[in-house]
């Protein structure tokens, strides 16, 4: 069964960015385009333009409470003699000599970031039309002070197009609820634009008014076998270009290992759609697309899980962590299977693990961010990027290195201490679990090697020099080791 009433309320109450954050969002953005207007900066202003996700209506609500942006181009005539790093450094200079802005702005390569807050920001990049000739479009690359032909209006008009051949606002709905399914998970790596764009390009002109596009589950049915169809014809990484801009390759954001690993991962997930879709109950379609989505999908429902084929119940996921958290190895095989998002709360709070030493202040940052590379060695060459809950096996190793606001190095007068908690018999039986304080081996970057089967946990803690005090702290990066 398709169950599309209960699709409608899972996008409404779990995927969807709320109303009011949303009003929030663009408040902020239309209160930034009349500050920009009153300034002299430079540069004549056309006008603005939104892209991304929230421009293209396929923002979804951020899954472990992290931030949502909005992306605002400033659309402005070219000034004679300016490089592209002029515009971006013209630009921050105005929010920071703003009394409102200054506090919040961050200089980045392409924009300027204005982070309000609580939980939102928005990128402000300059764009520059006709500079070149006519009808063209151009954003600013500071890092390499060069100028990059872009298409943000044909993009977007490209999206409202493939959306109204699918109906009902159904290609935005499904786009949503795979970028969900990305983000819950964690099993696959794939940036939003590449996303959308591959989504895209399963819907055609003659799908207007199809039943294949009836409802959402149905479409979500139709493109979920149409982009596995298309990945299991191309085993090699193909380009993926820009439907509007045929030179820019958004396939080039991903590796062969993370292409690979993401053509395995929804010809999986197409099965479990297939089998939601087929099931011939409400209870049996409910307990299939909780497979794919969680608990909160028909939300209320008392029904349980499905697990390789088998009925059990949530909380029987509690009984493969033991209070020592020598956790059966089947906890191995369902983070694999299922995700990371079927781990329960108690994991994360081993006994064996220690409370962080230092006095704390009063609201700590979440805003810390932790990114692994895989290497043979831990001095050979860097290998691939490793996502949370990525499998790995036991060999070689990982380097963490922490950040700041999505991206920014941790800046001079703190440092980063790291809790490697192990979990697992294995690892228990040979460290105790570890679960301490550790330095890096780099400036806010340690390696962890591979060996114990298990499912462990990374965090970074970024500790103020001056007065030894913890002022942020980043979520669990979970290690799954084979």
């Amino acid at each position: 069964m398709k169950l599309p009433n209960d699709f409608n309320a899972f996008l409404r109450d779990t995927v969807n960015l709320n109303q009011t954050r949303l009003s929030n969002l663009e408040s902020n953005v239309e209160a930034l385009k009349n500050f920009l207007r009153q300034q002299d900066w430079g540069v004549k202003i056309r006008t603005f333009q939104g892209q991304g996700s929230w421009a293209h209506n396929t923002i979804i609500k951020p899954v472990d409470g992290g931030e949502f942006d909005a992306d605002l181009l400033v659309m402005v005539d070219p000034v004679e003699g300016w490089t592209a790093k002029q515009y971006v450094d013209a630009l921050y200079r105005v929010f920071l000599d703003s009394e409102t802005y200054k506090g919040k702005v961050t200089r980045y390569r392409y924009c300027v970031t204005i982070t309000y807050v609580g939980d939102r920001k928005v990128d402000i990049a300059p764009c520059i039309k006709d500079r070149r000739w006519t009808d063209t479009y151009e954003v600013c690359n500071r890092d390499a002070d060069a100028f990059e032909v872009s298409a943000p209006a044909a993009y977007t008009a490209w999206i409202n197009e493939r959306n109204g051949y699918s109906g009902k606002n159904s290609f935005r709905k499904v786009t949503r609820l795979l970028k969900y399914l990305r983000d819950i998970k964690g099993r696959f790596t794939c940036p939003s634009v590449l996303l959308t764009t591959m989504i895209g390009n399963q819907i055609n002109f003659w799908d207007k008014d199809a039943t294949d596009f009836e409802d959402t589950p149905t479409t979500l049915q139709t493109i979920m076998g149409r982009l596995d169809n298309w990945l299991q014809a191309n085993e090699s990484k193909p380009k993926v270009v820009n439907p509007k801009l045929d030179r820019e390759d958004f396939a080039a954001q991903l590796t062969q290992d993370q292409y690979a690993n993401f053509r395995n991962v929804i010809h999986r997930y197409r099965g479990w759609v297939d089998e939601a879709c087929e099931a011939k109950t409400r209870t049996d379609s409910i307990k299939a697309w909780r497979r794919l989505f969680g608990d909160d999908f028909a939300k209320g429902e008392n029904v349980s899980v499905l697990s390789k084929g088998n009925l059990v119940e949530r909380a029987s996921l509690g009984s493969l962590v033991l209070s020592t958290a020598a956790h059966l190895d089947s906890l191995v095989d369902e983070v694999i299977n299922f995700g990371r998002s079927v781990l329960p709360a108690a994991f994360y709070r081993p006994p064996h693990q220690k409370t962080p030493p230092w006095r704390a202040l009063e609201t700590i940052s979440r805003n810390v961010q932790v990114t692994a590379v895989y290497q043979r060695s831990q001095w050979s060459s860097p290998g691939q990027s490793i996502g949370p809950g990525d499998a790995l096996p036991r060999s070689g190793g990982l380097w963490f290195t922490a950040t700041i606001n999505n991206g920014q190095a941790v800046p001079e007068g703190f440092r980063v201490e790291w809790r490697i908690t192990n979990t697992g018999t294995e690892a228990l039986m040979h460290h105790s679990g570890r679960g301490k304080f550790y330095a890096g081996q780099r400036i806010h970057s340690r390696w962890e090697g591979l060996s114990y089967r298990g499912v462990h946990i990374a965090e970074a803690f970024i500790i103020r020099t001056q007065d030894e005090v913890l002022v942020g702290q980043s979520a669990p990066f979970e290690v799954v080791i084979r």
